[in-house]
Formats: structure tokens, C-alpha cells, sequence
């Protein structure tokens, strides 16, 4: 791709745009226009959700690239096959619960869990009929950055190595282009700069960056 193109960026379950403000400033100094996009994570099923963000999705940017926290990254994918994007670029999700979350299927009962988390938080369980398994492959190029390392409590729930809320097997989709993990925790994956400048250089490369030594 000779055009850096246009990163439309879509936080997790419960957050803002703000998680995404650092990512944003070194996108644009590395050349990137961006599209830093809230939407009601807590207020609707993860559907209306892909169909809220799709209607606000930039329609000159060529290409269109997308970097994605966690919920993001199924709500992308939901948007792909119900409105798929003219032009659409690359994609990088940190952390997302591509096979399903584990953590969700155990938080589910909860009603503080319900009432926190929304339509959305009930369907990414680890169950065969929750959203992120019912996609299928992904058919577009897609890098995958999970954390491995995590002090967050919520890690005694997750079984195998996880960035405390997804495990790194739950991170992998069937199609994905490329996958990369680090010693981070879920919440803070946005806030280091090697996941981003990773993010930028499979933007341009279709692949991340070898690790050095």
C-alpha cells in the first residue's frame, strides 16, 4: 500500500475514546489520518453496535485501516460482515476475545456483571453460540497484539497465560495474518509504544516488525 490511508479506531467494553488518545498522537506522527470513534459499548448488542459505528465510518479514506481494543476488535468483525467497508485497509486488535471469553462466561450469572456490561458483555461468553464464535474466519489481513503478563485480579478467572481479562489462545481468530504477544495487561496494551509503532508498521506491511535480537 503506497498511501499511509485513514486508522479508524474502536475502544473496549465500557470505555471511551480516551483510552485511545496516545495511540492517536503517534499514529499522526508516523503519517496516519484517524478516526478515534466512541459508541454505546454498555447500551446495545454487539449488532446495533457494528451498525452504529459503520454509519459514521469515513467514506473518501483510502485505504481504511482499523485498530481495535477487545469488544472493538468483534464489534469490527460483526461490521465487516454486515456492512462490510468500501476500501477496507488493514486491521490490528489488541486483546480481543476472538474466541470467546471465558472470564464473561463465569461473570455472566452476576448481576453486577449484567448491569455493568450490557447486551454486549453477554454475548462474547466462550460458549459455540456467542458472537465472536458464530463470525467464523476473518477474510481480511489482520494483525493480532496480545498481553501476556498481568496484575489484574480478574487473572485467577482466566485459565492459561492472559493479559488478566483474555487468555492468549482466546486472542487467535482462523484467517488472522499475523500475531504478536508482550508482557502487558489488557487495560494498558494502548498506552505502550511498541504496540502501537507494531500497529503502524502493519498498517504499511501487511506484517509486524521481527523482534529485535
Amino acid at each position: 500500500m503506497d498511501e499511509p490511508g485513514h486508522v479508524v479506531l474502536l475502544h473496549g467494553l465500557g470505555r471511551s475514546p480516551l483510552t485511545f488518545r496516545y495511540a492517536v498522537q503517534r499514529l499522526r506522527r508516523a503519517g496516519f489520518a484517524t478516526s478515534n470513534l466512541g459508541y454505546p459499548s454498555r447500551r446495545a448488542p454487539i449488532e446495533a453496535l457494528a451498525d452504529a459505528v459503520a454509519e459514521r465510518l469515513p467514506t473518501d479514506a483510502r485505504p481504511l485501516h482499523f485498530l481495535t481494543h477487545s469488544l472493538g476488535g468483534i464489534v469490527l468483525r460483526c461490521l465487516v460482515q454486515r456492512r462490510r467497508p468500501a476500501h477496507l485497509g488493514r486491521v490490528v486488535m489488541l486483546g480481543p476475545p476472538n474466541g470467546g471469553s471465558q472470564l464473561a462466561t463465569r461473570l455472566q450469572p452476576r448481576w453486577y456483571y449484567r448491569w455493568l456490561m450490557g447486551p454486549a458483555g453477554q454475548q462474547i461468553g466462550a460458549d459455540l453460540a456467542s458472537v465472536p464464535n458464530r463470525l467464523g474466519p476473518v477474510d481480511f489481513p489482520l494483525g493480532v497484539i496480545a498481553g501476556s503478563q498481568s496484575i489484574d485480579p480478574f487473572r485467577f478467572l482466566v485459565s492459561g497465560a492472559s493479559d488478566g481479562k483474555v487468555s492468549l489462545d482466546e486472542t487467535r481468530v482462523e484467517g488472522m495474518t499475523d500475531w504478536w504477544s508482550l508482557p502487558r495487561g489488557h487495560s494498558f496494551l494502548m498506552f505502550d509504544a511498541r504496540v502501537i509503532d507494531q500497529a503502524a508498521h502493519f498498517f504499511r506491511h501487511g506484517r509486524f516488525a521481527p523482534e529485535p535480537g
